[in-house]
């Protein structure tokens, strides 16, 4: 069933947190270059065309799960830009009051289940999420954001198996960037196309441009739509590129400056979605400015509002860590 196109209202929604997550990220590279950011910092940058339109699909009732490079995922899902700010800073008002970081921002009010600094680690919680909705019989879907260097590991075959057996609800979105932190990915697999695989489960593999909001959106939304009427899983592959190093600090080595600026100049997806706005009528040079400045005010606010939380107590070590005795 195809998918109605979205709304001026929608796609402006979409522009907005597109920027959010743009002007967040260099925000959050830029306080980590001045010692501020507590441990490693994986940006997003160049791959918010692919979060934003997947979750415009969703209600807070539904479920993601994210990836070491989770800052995208929840902002566009809805998560406080105030407290994903405080939680990189060490601060107590952080999402983890200051002892995650950056890769395990979750907010299980907007159905954010969680980064994670495990390669693969959100296919079981999604899938189990996806189960959850299914015996609970209350329509939620869950999407399971991964990247391609996760398409290698056993739980990416495991969960789309079971999910794809029971017919649970739930979308597993591949943001395939091509390179899995160094290593280019068709170094290491010969199907570089991870929609291909899912013939072996089953179900539908659909392939689209990452870097293209509005084909993001139709196929997410189709098969997010699939997922509540109870046909199953999805494996959705979004072909995309982030502009930034695997993370704060990387050299980037393992590719030229000319293969970077060919995407971040040509492909950029914030430009491809202004572009059929003004197109369509929908967004202005004053609107884009409106949207631009609102946004980088609530990024000031958020930095003003963790440099000025508290850190931690002490007697805060042991609290909400959890352990056990393989002895």
């Amino acid at each position: 069933m195809p998918v109605e196109a979205p709304s001026a209202e929608k796609l402006l929604d979409m522009y907005a947190r597109m920027w959010r997550i743009r002007l967040f990220e260099e925000q959050a590279e830029y306080q980590s270059s001045q010692g501020k950011v507590m441990g490693a910092l994986h940006t997003y940058i160049g791959e918010e065309g692919v979060a934003v339109p997947a979750c415009a699909h969703l209600q807070d009732t539904d479920y993601i799960t994210s990836t070491h490079r989770g800052h995208g995922h929840c902002i566009a899902k809805g998560a406080d830009i105030s407290r994903m700010m405080a939680e990189l800073f060490g601060r107590s008002t952080g999402y983890c009051k200051g002892k995650g970081g950056s890769m395990h921002i979750a907010d299980f009010q907007v159905g954010m289940l969680g980064a994670n600094g495990i390669v693969a680690g959100g296919f079981g919680i999604a899938t189990g999420a996806g189960l959850a909705a299914q015996l609970r019989g209350s329509g939620q879907v869950a999407v399971c954001f991964f990247g391609d260097g996760a398409a290698n590991r056993g739980p990416f075959h495991e969960n789309i198996n079971i999910g794809a057996v029971w017919k649970l609800p739930v979308v597993y979105v591949c943001e395939n960037n091509q390179f899995a932190q160094w290593t280019p990915q068709k170094d290491v697999t010969l199907v570089t196309d991870i929609a291909n695989m899912s013939p072996a489960y089953g179900i539908p593999g659909v392939q689209v441009d990452g870097m293209d909001p509005l084909a993001v959106y139709e196929a997410a939304g189709e098969a997010i739509a699939r997922a509540r009427r109870g046909e199953g899983p999805t494996l959705l592959e979004c072909k995309t590129y982030r502009f930034h190093g695997h993370n704060f600090g990387d050299p980037q080595q393992y590719r030229t400056r000319e293969e970077i600026a060919e995407w971040s100049d040509n492909r950029d997806p914030i430009k491809q979605l202004a572009a059929h706005m003004r197109d369509a009528g929908i967004l202005s040079d004053e609107q884009d400015a409106d949207i631009q400045n609102t946004v980088q005010e609530e990024i000031t606010a958020a930095v003003r509002f963790a440099e000025s939380s508290p850190y931690p107590t002490p007697d805060e070590l042991y609290k909400d860590v959890y352990s056990y005795d393989i002895g």
